[in-house]
């Protein structure tokens, strides 16, 4: 039996959750990125957090991380190069009843609870 996943801590939700091409000439199949995956791109290329920071920040492993970022990437890649619409949605975690505003600082989350878990 597989462990369970542990859950991940963002700061908020995204702004916006769709994403696609402006031309109309989308392919039929849609491209889902978790949350905890956008919090990962979010932490490390929008914030330049390293992998570290972002795992003591999402409270996770640095391998984890470094498995969600890596998936993050790809899912990104394949809407970019084949031009497929992007959601974002779903995913083991909780929101930081901080917000984004005063939890984003690297050193992570205060509050431990998992009591926000979306999936």
């Amino acid at each position: 039996m597989p462990r369970p996943k542990k859950c991940r801590k963002i700061c908020g939700l995204p702004k916006r959750c769709n994403f696609g091409p402006l031309d109309g000439d989308a392919a039929d199949e849609n491209v889902i990125m978790t949350v905890d995956e956008y919090e990962t791109i979010r932490l490390i290329d929008h914030l330049d957090y390293n992998q570290e920071s972002c795992s003591q920040q999402m409270g996770v492993a640095r391998t984890t991380v470094q498995a969600v970022y890596n998936s993050a990437r790809k899912k990104l890649a394949e809407a970019l190069v084949d031009g497929k619409p992007l959601i974002i949605q779903g995913g083991n975690y909780r929101i930081c009843p901080q917000g984004r505003n005063r939890c984003c600082k690297k050193g992570g989350h205060q509050d431990e609870s998992c009591s926000y878990l979306r999936k």
